[in-house]
């Protein structure tokens, strides 16, 4: 009787294989590639060692931050409230409990893929042309889709930390939200803290970004400064930005830990809308009207003629494109550089590396980028997956330093080398969740095409974005509404490929 055996490569390999990416990405880079821009880099490094002190640039650098960071803390309170009642109606296992079926849930999290589907800068741009320029505005933008991401990582906390306790509590005919608080709660209550709190950094990066597209902040005197070429000016305010991060996120470390996270989220946003009294941030409410894209959108001929306006199959393949390499480089570069010089002593580094890709925003990176090279799907991809990857070597070496070193020395002892130890060692122990996290960041990565997509010129976010700043709304309609597809289809695959790796992937 013939035995059938399937090779399959070992988890920490997976991490590893999506490298392979880098190959044709560098070769069409170093094709396209010209020296005329490297004069333009060195500046810009120098310029990270002569920042600029002027006074009055110090000054205007640090109003800008204050409206970044109003805009950041004031959506990312307002977002954590709304994902986390939103994460439970989205829940399988509370529907279960209550109802006794998971159909609820499955229509919930299909109703809110729209609000998630679109990335933050097309919300801001979008109410941009309906109220005008007006701090909520900006911080709507980042509230609606981050609202609807919370929600879905909570709900798949609670699904995937379902305690044993609960068919118990259930038969003995408890009332189901009493189970629920007894039983789900206390199981999941630390995986929200820890999510709340990471979405501060996130919603830092979104308000720097849409500050770059013009909405305000300092992401506005950052894209100033770098098309005047004045790098020095731009170091000064990429370093301010680099210290508030460090310390929120020294802060939000100290607090997670004394587990008075609800306590910080409400201080925080009473001293933000305090604040915010004495910038230069309108706060009154936006007054505006739908009629005029109504009207537009009410003529049927336009729809049509918006539909075969464009080749779909060619920018839909390329927004693909795009999303597979920036996604293949994001996964594989933080484990490729751990075993490149793995020591514990090493980690420290790889931070401040982590660090520096996620401080610098894409949409600046990519522009950077240009300069060495022509515009390409592949330089579009590696500005996005190096921004990416910044957030995942974040998360592999949280994880590494949480599992410890211990088998990596054992291994060592027994005659491997440093590298097969740290491979079959701290990177097997935690491949499952970063693959887990790689999954769910996939997602993420397709909305962000949006902002590179005017690199390469290609894509349905630089689509969009043209189609936005032309009043085509017919045609931003039909974007949209793509996007949205493809994103119910990239969520449909990773969730069944995480709940396949592990449910208990730690989600930022």
């Amino acid at each position: 009787m013939a035995v059938q055996t399937f090779l399959k490569p070992a988890l920490p390999l997976l991490t590893l294989l999506p490298g392979l990416c880098l190959i044709p990405v560098v070769a069409i880079l170093v094709r396209d590639g010209h020296g005329g821009g490297l004069p333009l880099l060195i500046q810009f490094a120098q310029g990270a060692l002569q920042p600029s002190f002027d006074p009055n640039l110090l000054k205007n650098l640090w109003q800008g931050l204050q409206i970044t960071l109003v805009i950041a803390i004031l959506s990312w309170g307002i977002s954590s409230g709304l994902g986390v009642i939103l994460g439970f109606l989205g829940s399988r296992t509370l529907w279960r409990t209550v109802l006794g079926s998971a159909w609820p849930a499955l229509l919930f999290r299909r109703l809110l893929s729209p609000f998630r589907a679109i990335h933050e800068l097309i919300w801001g741009l979008l109410l941009l042309q309906i109220y005008g320029l007006n701090g909520w505005v900006a911080i709507a933008a980042i509230v609606i889709p981050y609202s609807a991401l919370m929600a879905r990582v909570i709900a798949d906390q609670i699904d995937c930390h379902e305690s044993p306790a609960l068919p118990v509590l259930q038969a003995t005919g408890g009332p189901a939200i009493a189970v629920l608080m007894t039983a789900v709660i206390p199981a999941v209550s630390s995986a929200i803290k820890n999510h709340i709190g990471h979405r501060l950094d996130c919603a830092l990066r979104s308000a720097l970004i849409l500050g770059v597209f013009g909405l305000g902040g300092l992401g506005t005197d950052l894209m100033l400064s770098l098309q005047s070429l004045q790098f020095h000016d731009m170091w000064s305010g990429l370093w301010l930005l680099a210290i508030a991060m460090v310390v929120l996120d020294q802060i939000l470390g100290s607090l997670q830990r004394k587990q008075r996270i609800g306590v910080v989220i409400s201080v925080v946003l009473m001293l933000a809308l305090v604040g915010s009294a004495t910038l230069n941030l309108d706060l009154s409410w936006p007054s505006g009207t739908l009629g005029s894209v109504l009207d537009v959108l009410g003529d049927d001929h336009n729809a049509a003629a918006a539909l075969f306006e464009l080749n779909w199959v060619a920018v839909i393949g390329s927004t693909l494109l795009i999303t597979l390499m920036a996604s293949c480089i994001a996964t594989a570069v933080p484990p490729l550089l751990l075993l490149l010089w793995p020591s514990p002593g090493s980690l420290r580094l790889q931070s401040l590396i982590w660090g520096a890709l996620r401080l610098l925003p894409t949409p600046l990176s990519a522009l950077l980028l240009l300069v060495m090279a022509k515009p390409s799907l592949p330089l579009a991809a590696l500005a996005l997956g190096l921004h990416h990857s910044g957030v995942m070597g974040r998360v592999l070496i949280k994880d590494i330093r949480e599992t410890g070193f211990g088998s990596a020395q054992t291994l060592e002892r027994g005659g491997a080398t440093v590298r097969m130890s740290w491979l079959y060692g701290p990177l097997a122990e935690v491949s499952r969740s970063y693959l887990a996290y790689a999954s769910y960041r996939c997602d993420v990565i397709l909305r962000d095409t949006v902002v590179v997509g005017i690199v390469g010129s290609a894509g349905l976010g630089w689509q969009l974005i043209d189609a936005l700043s032309s009043f085509h709304w017919w045609l931003v309609a039909w974007l949209v509404v793509a996007f949205i597809g493809l994103t119910l289809l990239g969520e449909t695959i990773t969730e069944r490929w995480q709940q396949r790796l592990n449910c208990k992937a730690v989600v930022l």
